[in-house]
């Protein structure tokens, strides 16, 4: 691509930040697992630094720059980003289209900020992150896939050079030391680079308004609502642990409408048992809130989902992300 190429060549030139800027992306479109890992970095630093996130705020309804506040939505600032906002209420959560420009507004609005995680930014190359992290899905390499609109790449597979850390996502939990040791081969990684593997682990469901729990088991019905690019873990998941469920799927970010809600209603009531919950993915959890008044008599969960390193790599790769921060934040410091 030729934007690439003018920005290895240094014609175009990327500008770096003496300040712990760590990027999460991927070299495909979607599906991959960049929120649940950019979830997994926050909650391992908002403990220890002033952590904030930064992401341009895919579909939203505004424009610039924006910090979450009390009454936000997710029209206002996107669906990942709202979850963010949710989850971690401490953390500063930002969007922006240019981060570029967000970057130093996010540092002058939230001047205690230590370090800032970006959701989704490895091709935007007019920053240069100070620790670049890439996803890659198990079942869809991105050693075994094309360029769009043939395969799935919207960049070139050189781009995983600029990568510091490689994540195979969405592992089976079995893998074995053979196929790890068969797909670093694949992968082929530069002396600097560190590959790990992971999983995707579900939690209980979480009802979308009083946030109880429940169980789901060999005898819940459920119908599955969803609007995500890759649905097929959780779809494989349920398939192992319910006893049946009917789907009803959505392009990824949809907005929800009301007449979205009449077919939900109408679907959920087709389903003939006596212990039946429609589900659906944090993310879209965010964008049905609105509904509330008009869902308020259903029992409507969302599956949360975490990160789960394999083969006892988890601190390894804490490590390598608390070395990062602390080495530039004291670097930052001194200055």
């Amino acid at each position: 691509m030729l934007r690439n190429f003018l920005f290895d060549k240094k014609i175009l030139k990327s500008a770096s930040f003496n300040f712990p800027v760590i990027c999460v992306g991927n070299l495909a479109v979607g599906g991959t697992g960049k929120t649940p890992m950019v979830e997994y970095i926050v909650e391992l630093l908002k403990d220890k630094y002033e952590t904030a996130t930064l992401s341009r705020g895919y579909k939203r309804k505004t424009k610039g720059f924006a910090i979450a506040g009390e009454r936000t939505t997710a029209l206002d600032i996107g669906d990942e980003p709202m979850q963010f906002h949710e989850k971690f209420p401490g953390v500063t959560v930002a969007v922006g289209e240019e981060r570029l420009v967000a970057i130093p507004q996010l540092l002058h609005d939230r001047p205690n900020t230590e370090v800032i995680i970006l959701d989704d930014a490895f091709q935007h190359r007019s920053i240069r992150a100070g620790l670049n992290i890439i996803l890659t899905e198990y079942k869809n390499l991105f050693t075994r896939d094309l360029m769009m609109p043939a395969g799935d790449l919207r960049d070139v597979k050189m781009s995983r050079s600029r990568a510091d850390i490689i994540v195979v996502s969405k592992c089976k939990s079995e893998l074995s030391e053979k196929e790890r040791a068969a797909l670093i081969k694949e992968l082929s990684p530069y002396p600097h680079q560190k590959i790990f593997f992971s999983e995707i682990l579900y939690a209980q469901p979480v009802h979308l308004f009083t946030r109880k729990t429940t169980d789901i088991g060999s005898t819940t019905d459920l119908l599955l609502i969803s609007g995500i690019a890759n649905p097929k873990p959780m779809k494989e998941f349920l398939t192992a642990h319910v006893h049946s469920y009917d789907m009803i799927r959505y392009p990824d970010h949809h907005i929800f409408t009301s007449t979205d809600l009449r077919e939900i209603k109408k679907q959920f009531g087709r389903i003939s048992s006596n212990n039946k919950i429609i589900l659906t993915t944090e993310k879209d959890g965010v964008r049905l809130k609105k509904f509330e008044q008009e869902l308020t008599d259903l029992p409507i969960y969302v599956l949360p989902i975490k990160q789960h390193f394999l083969f006892g790599d988890g601190a390894v790769f804490n490590e390598s992300i608390f070395d990062f921060a602390e080495r530039l934040k004291n670097s930052h410091t001194s200055s």
